[in-house]
Order: structure tokens, then sequence, then C-alpha cells
């Protein structure tokens, strides 16, 4: 009989962080903190831009879309591990624990294509700033959010019913605060070639396809601003990649340290660090870095103010 879809664990126990009692309360308090700011900077930049006129733009529809992604994406993972922290149990069922799969999947693959996306639009304002609202319409924006939100589901899709096909035989304590595709796979007593195999190859033409789109529009950028004569102009021009490039370096470098190398090689507690840096700290930090280094942002968000 096949048994590619049975399971013996109607749940499984999420260790978190810290299995020490005594740093819990500190982590509560940490991660409350952080999860609040999250929200609110993130809430802050979606109503700023729907707000003010001079915001409706290609860029900042994009920006709009990655602040709902990071709330949602944030949300995914920490209020569960919230309640996990103060709870005894620390348990979530086997059809939850495969929900926060997909959504974290999904969210994390969203966040990857809007980040090409706002890179594409660089692209064009810098390198072709008089076509820029003829290639860069309303609906095109409208296009390439919807396509982000059709591949990213596709993306989550297809790990997670892959994920959903792996035996749990006894062992169902799984060494993270959410339910991540490595520390699953770790705790399987069935084959997961299949499944790195797949996150080592179509997951790596996602993320990988995503970054070329990234870096050849920078290069392209870098030698549009080589050429300008002027000191001042290409500071100036260049300040307007900053941010993103910014939010590309940690999201990346952290996304790359965690999931495309072998598994024999990963390491739960390293994991669990680095996983928090793109799923709580660059949320968090998303907001403040496109406010700080946005002089648009910041005019609007002055204006914003004096109207409250």
């Amino acid at each position: 009989m096949d048994n590619t879809n049975w399971t013996s664990v109607s749940h499984f126990i999420l260790l978190g962080i810290s299995t020490h009692s005594e740093e819990q309360i500190p982590l509560f308090l940490l991660f409350l903190l952080m999860y609040t700011i999250n929200i609110a900077g993130n809430f802050a930049i979606i109503t700023l831009i729907i707000s003010a006129p001079p915001l409706h733009t290609p860029m900042y529809i994009f920006l709009g879309n990655l602040a709902w992604e990071d709330i949602c994406f944030t949300s995914t993972t920490v209020p569960k591990m919230l309640q996990n922290i103060l709870s005894p149990t620390k348990a979530i069922s086997y059809m939850g624990c495969l929900a926060q799969t997909y959504f974290f999947i999904c969210f994390a693959a969203m966040e990857n294509f809007l980040l090409a996306a706002m890179a594409y639009d660089r692209y064009i304002a810098i390198c072709h700033p008089f076509c820029y609202p003829m290639i860069l319409s309303r609906r095109l924006c409208a296009k390439m959010v919807a396509l982000c939100h059709v591949l990213s589901h596709l993306h989550a899709l297809l790990h997670t019913s892959l994920m959903g096909r792996l035996i749990f035989c006894a062992d169902n304590r799984i060494p993270h605060f959410f339910c991540d595709l490595y520390p699953l796979m770790k705790i399987s007593c069935s084959n997961t070639y299949l499944n790195t195999l797949l996150i080592q190859t179509e997951g790596v033409i996602v993320i990988n396809g995503a970054l070329a789109l990234i870096i050849v529009s920078y290069a392209c950028i870098i030698s549009v601003v080589l050429r300008i004569p002027s000191a001042k102009g290409k500071q100036r021009t260049f300040s307007t990649c900053g941010s993103h490039l910014t939010v590309v370096a940690i999201f990346y470098g952290t996304l790359t340290w965690v999931y495309f190398r072998p598994l024999s090689s990963y390491s739960v507690t390293t994991g669990r660090i680095v996983t928090v840096m793109y799923t709580v700290v660059t949320p968090m930090l998303n907001p403040f870095i496109y406010s700080f280094r946005n002089g648009d942002v910041k005019d609007a968000f002055r204006k914003w103010m004096r109207r409250i």
C-alpha cells in the first residue's frame, strides 16, 4: 500500500528560539516589540503612499505592496511564536504546520519578485527617464504585481505539496520557531531527496532569476551614473537606489545562507538566528530604510503630519 500521504503525527512541537525558561519572557518582549514596530511602520508606509498623490508612481506602488507583504510575511510566523513562548505545550497542528509553511514560502517568494520589479523600475527611471511614464504605466504595474502574486502562490504550492508527502514517524519536535522546510525535512523518517532537489533547482532558479534581473538592472544603472559629469549628480542619482540595495543585500544574503546549502550542513542553531534576520528584523527595518534615505517619502510624511 502507498504510504506517501500517511503521517503518524497529528501535531508538531515548535521548540522555539531558546529552550531556557529564564530567556522566555525577554524573548517574548523583544519579538513583541519588533513585531509591533513592523506592523506600525509598514502600515504607516501604506497609508502615506495612499494619501499622498506625489507618491502615486510605480516605484511607490511597488513599495506599498512590499510593505503589505512584509506585514503578511511576519504575521505568518511571529504571532504563533509569541503564543508558544507563553504556552507550556508549544504545539501546532499538522495541517496548521503545512499552512504556515505554504504562506511563509509564498510571502518570501513575493518579496523576491517585488524586489526584482523595483530594480526594473529604478533601471527604467535612471536609464530611460523620458520614456518612464510610457513604459511603466499603472496598467503595467498592476500586471507586474499580479504576476508576482501568481508566481509566489505557484512556488509555495509546489514545495508545500512535496512537504505534505513526507512521513513523520515518532519525533514530532521541530527545532525551530516555525514550520520551515529544512527543520521539517530533518525530522522526517522518509526520503527527502526530491524535496532537497526541488529547493536547489527550482528554488535556485526562482531566487537567482530575480537576483540576476536585479544585478543586470544595477549594472546598467552604474554605467549610466558613471557617465554623469558631476559628482553631486552621480550621488543624487544613485541615492535613489541606496534603500533598495540595502534591503536586497540583507534579504538575499540571509536567504542564500539558510536554504542553498546541502541539508547535511544545515545547522539548527545558526539557521534559527539567520532566519530571524529575514523573517523579523528585515521587515521591521524596511520602513525605516526607505523612509530615512528617501526624500520624497520624508517630504510626504512631513506634509501628512502637518495635515494631521
